[in-house]
């Protein structure tokens, strides 16, 4: 696990912050926000929600300290909302019950939610470690995960890594 925090990471602590970002639609909103601060408007229509949805989970994310109005514009004597994400990463505490699976759930609804592209790739491997060796390799992915993050660049289109590096229950 790196050691270095994100200095701008959000910290997940509260029940409240947990539920907010278990839900696959608010998961979505914050990848939006992720890229630059929107309204509830522009965000229902990137994500083609309802307006009235988006303003929901708007007020989730907020309440929950994990979004907040950056910028507010008068556009034809309506007021327009900018959200921003309060964080550019969102942490999550030490795996808990559930929490995995939350992951691999949004995680697996966005590949398919992705579109089709050449710029894929999915692995399914099996292998028989011995402990040494899967700390090794636990290491070696730890590092070539850092190495991503370091390479992330904000003006690139985006590539989402999800990995899960675990023992089975032999059969």
């Amino acid at each position: 696990m790196p050691t270095d925090e994100e200095p701008d990471a959000i910290h997940i602590q509260s029940d409240e912050q947990l539920r907010a970002v278990a839900s696959h639609t608010r998961h979505r909103i914050l990848r939006v926000l992720r890229d630059k601060p929107a309204t509830i408007t522009q965000v229902a229509e990137r994500l083609g929600i309802a307006k009235g949805s988006s303003n929901h989970h708007m007020k989730v994310l907020a309440k929950a300290g994990l979004v907040a109005v950056v910028e507010t514009r008068k556009v034809g004597g309506v007021t327009e909302q900018y959200y921003a994400m309060t964080g550019r990463t969102i942490e999550l505490p030490e795996t808990g019950a559930g929490q995995p699976e939350m992951l691999m759930r949004h995680a697996l609804a966005d590949i398919e939610a992705a579109p089709p592209s050449d710029q894929r790739t999915v692995f399914l491997k099996h292998a028989r470690l011995s402990p040494e060796a899967w700390v090794e390799f636990n290491e070696r992915l730890q590092a070539l995960i850092g190495e991503l993050h370091d390479a992330s660049d904000p003006t690139q289109p985006a590539a989402d890594l999800f990995v899960a590096f675990y023992r089975p229950k032999d059969v």
